[in-house]
């Protein structure tokens, strides 16, 4: 299997879906119970009119290996709408790494799914989540199913899983989320984190999370904006499964954190992004970390507001996503520091505004999406034309740096700097990040973006 199957690579592109008629056999259906319907048929939405019963839409595809292709078994893909709200029940991969997964499509009055992307996540034991940063998961249009049942199979619905480097002395929990008596909240797509592990929450609110770490402590709590979920304290052993872990919706969450960015040099964008990224699950070297559902803002100008933030400890970020824009780099002055906080209830205005400004652009590899790069990589970024020198640092999928260079001299009469790997050997079939910054003064005045310049090596 090549990089062009999996949902590493960019989607690819699928025909039209055949119209499905609806099945007048039963129109008076559940979508929220799914009753109503006769074997093999779902209750859908349809768009000016009654839910009906049609054939399920069907997202098919494998689970893999990153390093050797070999196919994974037993891993947990749930499908998420923009909002990262899980929409799906949850699929298991087969022992050749296949899975069915089935996930609501809205209907038109003639039974055609209607346009509608959802991204996938995907969870195994011994291997690390699939997506987390710097990798992103690709939108699948429900609309482009075809057949009958309708199934979307293409580049998207394939996953590649990187193995963790050393899986031992590891376990999994494994539960559900339930709502106390009298409290009317939905768990699907809460993140559930435990021992720097996490796992999501599916539609029918079951979790399982893989590779904690062994403890006879280990606290397991779950997030998603609006939603206060009480934590539970399990007992985690090598190799095995601590099951039947019941987490409780409390009540709504109801703590704003607010706070203010500028723009500088913006280089002519003008509005970013910021998220509220778990404490536990964040590594510091590359300032990254898993976002619970709703704790994100888009389309930042200046004020921001999250509301509804659960209890817990989190890291509050700017400009992390691929947006020509970044977190400025100097640190000596006020708005550049990573801000951690600690909610419990309470309202939280933040102090000081983060200062936000332009980035170097990525050129190559992995300016527009993750690429395969055989042999010695070269990096190429744009240049920055006020500085004295460059630093460029190399990260595997882990956050773990593997190579750097903190003297890349400047360029000049080139619009572009390029900088050739000298590290050791990489690994074929792992994803790596550069990344580089350019120092002023031993000053650092720009960088790449935090999503970008990510390779897969061959």
């Amino acid at each position: 299997m090549t990089i062009s199957t999996l949902s590493l690579a960019m989607a690819a592109l699928v025909g039209c879906g055949d119209d499905e008629p609806p099945n007048d056999e039963n129109k008076s259906c559940s979508v929220q119970a799914q009753t109503g319907c006769g074997t093999g048929l779902v209750c859908e939405e349809v768009e000016g009119g009654e839910p009906t019963c049609f054939s399920p839409v069907a997202f098919k595809g494998k689970v893999v290996n990153a390093l050797d292709d070999k196919p994974v078994q037993g891993a947990r893909i749930v499908a998420r709408d923009a909002n990262d709200a899980a929409v799906s029940p949850v699929a298991i991969s087969a022992a050749d790494g296949t899975y069915t997964l089935h996930v609501p499509a809205k209907r038109n009055a003639e039974g055609k799914p209607l346009p509608a992307k959802l991204t996938l996540r995907a969870d195994a034991s011994s291997y690390q989540t699939f997506p987390v940063a710097p990798r992103i998961a690709l939108p699948i249009d429900v609309d482009t199913a075809t057949g009958s049942p309708p199934v979307v199979q293409n580049a998207s619905t394939d996953i590649a899983l990187v193995p963790l480097q050393n899986a031992s002395g590891l376990g999994s929990i494994a539960g559900h989320v339930v709502a106390d008596e009298g409290v009317n909240l939905v768990p699907a797509g809460a993140l559930v984190a435990a021992g720097g592990s996490t796992g999501i929450v599916d539609f029918d609110g079951n979790f399982v999370v893989f590779n904690v770490p062994v403890s006879m402590s280990v606290d397991v709590k779950a997030y998603a904006a609006g939603l206060q979920i009480s934590p539970k304290t399990v007992a985690v052993e090598a190799g095995k499964e601590t099951g039947n872990v019941e987490l409780h919706i409390t009540g709504a969450a109801t703590a704003d954190v607010s706070g203010k960015l500028s723009i500088v040099n913006g280089n002519g964008f003008s509005a970013t992004s910021v998220v509220l990224a778990l404490e536990d699950t964040f590594v510091e070297d590359v300032a990254r970390g898993e976002v619970p559902k709703g704790l994100r803002a888009g389309g930042v100008t200046g004020d921001f507001l999250f509301k509804g933030v659960p209890d817990g400890k989190y890291v509050v970020l700017a400009a992390f996503e691929n947006d020509g824009l970044v977190r400025d780099p100097d640190t000596s002055i006020g708005g550049t520091q990573i801000v951690h906080i600690e909610v419990a209830g309470q309202n939280i205005a933040l102090a000081e505004s983060f200062k936000v400004t332009g980035s170097l652009a990525t050129e190559s590899p992995g300016k527009d999406g993750i690429e395969e790069v055989a042999g010695t990589p070269t990096f190429v970024w744009a240049d920055d034309s006020s500085e004295d020198r460059y630093e460029v640092r190399v990260f595997d999928a882990f956050g773990v740096k593997v190579w750097e260079d903190l003297a890349v001299p400047s360029v000049s009469g080139s619009k572009t700097v390029s900088v050739a790997y000298g590290g050791e050997a990489l690994i074929p079939g792992m994803i790596y990040q550069f990344r580089a910054t350019s120092i002023k003064d031993e000053t650092p005045i720009a960088q790449t973006e935090d999503l970008r310049g990510v390779f897969i090596a061959r």
